[in-house]
């Protein structure tokens, strides 16, 4: 039996990836046509593997006789899709276009629209989070405000609505729930029960300093750690649970490691980060020591490519619905998700 090696993959618009570590003296053949990041010759350590874009991606094609019968199945289609939570083999999708989200259960193969009436209704979601309880938080720039929906989707509440007030990004930590304030330039942290404002991050800054937030964007909480995408300033800031500065990675240029309009981030169980940039249409990554390892993804020409992405999910759980697609030299350790609002 041949000898088989780790890979992480990777999905799009969705587009899916995967992560890995592998040798260097095995690769798929020449007929094959896997798109690996890097490219042979070099060792693979990411493999493309689906893409999604609209209903019929995600539940399959009608049976010709159902066809028949009923008549051709129309696919719904994602509009501009940005931010993406996962929950118990769910995945959710914040579409501005559609005003709400699109929800697809990978179990199911099931796939709908999500676009809550009354109290809950949306205007220009562009980002979401699900906390350890099912509640689902989506962000909204025009209605000014976190909306809150429990795990029936049920209108559950909301945070902010004051007209100085723009959430783009959302994420629950613990009893906290920590919001983006790119208007403000700084996160708003509240107390996950009441609601109720605790505290700004950068608390003490003065408009310059490098603990400044210029214009931050998405945020993740990883290790302790809260990650932020400092859109202004072309860079990934890090601070600790206290709001304390660490350090940055990143600045801005056209050169490796370096920013353009950096988006989307994710941090990995190795503390790896990657970091979205819709300038570059790819995902760069970093370890832990802010080095960068690699890139994947580039401007849109066919499958692996990106067009204007702008979110990225590491996921750990979900791995069983791909392995059929990863080359069977490898093994599959873990899925990087990204959006991107155009393409295919």
């Amino acid at each position: 039996m041949a000898q088989r090696y780790n890979i992480s993959v990777f999905l799009f618009s969705l587009l899916i990836a995967v992560l890995t570590s592998c040798s260097k003296h095995l690769y798929p053949s020449e007929s094959s046509i896997t798109v690996f990041y890097p490219s042979p010759p070099d060792t693979a350590r990411i493999q493309f593997l689906k893409r999604y874009g609209n209903s019929l991606d995600f539940t399959g094609r009608q049976k010709k006789f159902k066809t028949f019968v009923a008549g051709e199945e129309n696919a719904l289609p994602f509009i501009k899709p940005y931010g993406l939570a996962i929950h118990e083999n769910k995945l959710f999708i914040a579409d501005a276009g559609v005003a709400g989200l699109e929800i697809s259960d990978l179990d199911k193969k099931t796939f709908e629209y999500f676009i809550p009436e009354g109290r809950g209704k949306l205007s220009l979601p562009i980002n979401c989070f699900i906390d350890e309880g099912g509640d689902l938080y989506v962000s909204d720039v025009v209605r000014r405000q976190v909306v809150i929906f429990n795990e029936l989707l049920e209108y559950k509440g909301e945070i902010g609505g004051d007209e100085n007030f723009k959430p783009a990004d959302v994420v629950v930590f613990g009893d906290t729930i920590l919001i983006t304030d790119p208007k403000n330039n700084r996160i708003n942290i509240y107390d996950k029960t009441s609601r109720r404002l605790l505290s700004t991050l950068p608390e003490d800054a003065v408009e310059g300093d490098v603990d400044w937030l210029f214009n931050p964007l998405n945020i993740c909480v990883a290790d302790g750690k809260i990650y932020i995408t400092d859109f202004g300033d072309s860079r990934v800031k890090i601070f600790s649970m206290k709001g304390k500065y660490l350090n940055s990675i990143g600045s801005y240029g056209r050169g490796l490691g370096q920013f353009v309009r950096p988006k989307g981030i994710a941090v990995d169980r190795e503390l790896n980060l990657y970091a979205v940039d819709a300038g570059f249409n790819n995902v760069q990554i970093f370890n832990k020591e802010g080095q960068l390892l690699m890139y994947f993804g580039g401007p849109y020409n066919g499958p692996g490519d990106m067009y204007l992405p702008a979110k990225v999910v590491i996921d750990y759980e979900t791995v069983s619905y791909f392995e059929k697609y990863v080359d069977p030299a490898y093994e599959l350790k873990y899925l990087i998700y990204v959006v991107n609002q155009y393409g295919p």
